[in-house]
């Protein structure tokens, strides 16, 4: 009995389908228990499962420890712990659709991850990467450049700055409504007195 074949057609297109390349996202937690020395060789063996799997990175951030959202139940190394904090880190990359079976198994058994997440990405997440600890320290900056904006605490100024305050504050208002204070009227009518009795002196001699 002959062996049924494929039509060269249909082998040709499924071949192209298996070549076609797309865009993923793997995402993943190491262990917090791992030495931060050694994260990086971690992160090293998990770049070299992605392109083992004839993957062509385009993107990714090293892994830095964060705290986690809530709490994760994990069995390490025959017993079951709970972590709170892990080394988060991603690539961002091109692979096959023969590759994607091979390398997700890959990764799952790779014993210093805590958990990791493997999706395609869609052309508008390809265009608008989102570098994670970058945003937390652009968010972090602002912050600190709004409370450095903040008029200075009453508590911690001294008595001279805040009566300079005071007093430049006053001065501005003055300038801008055009009013004269009180001490500056004073000062004019002394003087404007001052000539006037000049003035009679000068007559009467």
């Amino acid at each position: 009995m002959n062996k049924p074949t494929m039509p060269a057609a249909e082998a040709g297109s499924e071949l192209v389908a298996e070549n076609k390349r797309a865009d993923y996202e793997l995402a993943f937690h190491i262990l917090p228990t791992v030495a931060e020395r050694e994260v990086q060789s971690v992160t090293d063996a998990l770049k070299e499962l992605v392109t083992s799997a004839e993957a062509e990175i385009i993107a990714s951030e090293a892994p830095e420890r964060v705290d986690l959202a809530y709490e994760i139940n994990k069995v390490v190394a025959g017993k079951r712990r709970l972590f709170t904090s892990a080394y988060f880190g991603w690539f961002r990359f091109k692979l096959p659709l023969a590759g994607l079976d091979g390398l997700t198994e890959a990764v799952s058994r790779h014993p210093k991850l805590l958990r990791y997440l493997l999706i395609k990405l869609t052309k508008t997440e390809v265009a608008n990467p989102f570098y994670f600890h970058q945003s937390l320290k652009d968010e972090k900056m602002v912050t600190s450049v709004e409370e450095s904006e903040v008029v200075p605490d009453i508590t911690t100024a001294s008595h001279t700055d805040i009566l300079s305050i005071g007093k430049d504050e006053k001065k501005s208002e003055a300038e801008d409504t055009g009013e004269v204070s009180d001490e500056a009227l004073d000062e004019s009518l002394d003087k404007i007195t001052g000539d006037e009795a000049s003035v009679l002196n000068s007559e009467t001699t």
